[in-house]
C-alpha cells in the first residue's frame, strides 16, 4: 500500500520530466534570428492548407502565377507561401514575390475596383498598374515603431503609385489625390474606400509624408485605414 501511495504521489511529477524535459536542464532555447544581409535559404516545409486553397483560388480566377518556395532572408525577413504574378489581365510593374492572400485581395481589388472606377469615372480603360514594389527586407518608415519590421519584410504589403489608361492618361497617386481635377480625386476616393475593405492596412497620403506618392496595402495587423 505504501509503495501505492508513493506511485500516486510522485508518478505525475516523473512523467511531467518526461514531457517537459528534464529538470536540471536549461529549457530549450529558440534559435537567433540570421542577421540581416544574410544569404537566403530556402525552408523545406509542408505547404499549408491554406496556402493550398488560396493557389486554388487564383486558378480559379484565370491567374497565372508561379508558386515560390518559402525563404529565410534574414534580420527576421521571411516570405512565405508567396507566388509570382504572371498575368492576372493587366500589366503590372515592379511586382516581385507576394503573399498569396495579398496577391488574392489585390488582384479583386484591381479587377472588381480599380479597373470598374477607371471606366465609369474618368471613361478610360485600365491598361497598366504602376506598382513601386512589394518585398524589400526594412523596418517601418516614417514612424516611431522605426525598429517593427515592415509587412514589405514579409511579401505582405504591395506599394501602388499610379495608373495607366487607354487614352494615355497617367493617374498618379503624387498630383492626384489632391487634384484639381474632382473626377480625378473621385477615382482615388472609390479605389481608396474599396482598398480598406479587401485589406487589413491601408496608408494614402493622409496619413504621412512618407506616403505622399502611393498607396501601400498590407494583410498585416489592422484593420487600420488612412
Amino acid at each position: 500500500m505504501r509503495l501505492v501511495r508513493w506511485f500516486a504521489v510522485f508518478a505525475p511529477l516523473l512523467l511531467a520530466g518526461c514531457v517537459f524535459g528534464d529538470g536540471d536542464k536549461e529549457p530549450r532555447r529558440m534559435p537567433a534570428a540570421r542577421p540581416r544581409g544574410s544569404p537566403p535559404i530556402t525552408l523545406n516545409r509542408p505547404t499549408p492548407r491554406e496556402t493550398q486553397q488560396c493557389f486554388t483560388d487564383l486558378s480559379r480566377e484565370a491567374v497565372r502565377f508561379s508558386p515560390l518556395p518559402d525563404r529565410d532572408f534574414g534580420g527576421g525577413c521571411q516570405v512565405l507561401g508567396a507566388v509570382q504574378l504572371l498575368d492576372v489581365g493587366v500589366p503590372i510593374t515592379n511586382i516581385k514575390s507576394m503573399r498569396c492572400p495579398l496577391a488574392r485581395s489585390f488582384i479583386g481589388w484591381i479587377r472588381f475596383a480599380v479597373a470598374p472606377a477607371a471606366k465609369q469615372i474618368l471613361g478610360s480603360e485600365l491598361v497598366r498598374v504602376e506598382s513601386m514594389g512589394t518585398y524589400v527586407c526594412r523596418a517601418i518608415v516614417g514612424s516611431s515603431a522605426s525598429n517593427r519590421l515592415s509587412e514589405h519584410g514579409l511579401g505582405n504589403a504591395v506599394d501602388i503609385g499610379g495608373f495607366v489608361l487607354a487614352d494615355g492618361r497617367k493617374v498618379r497617386v503624387l498630383g492626384g489625390w489632391k487634384s484639381d481635377d474632382e473626377q480625378v480625386r473621385e477615382f482615388f476616393e472609390v479605389i481608396h474606400r474599396s482598398a480598406c475593405k479587401r485589406f487589413k492596412t491601408v496608408l494614402s497620403p493622409d496619413y504621412n509624408a512618407a506616403h505622399r506618392d502611393h498607396l501601400h496595402l498590407d494583410m498585416g495587423r489592422g484593420p487600420f485605414c488612412a
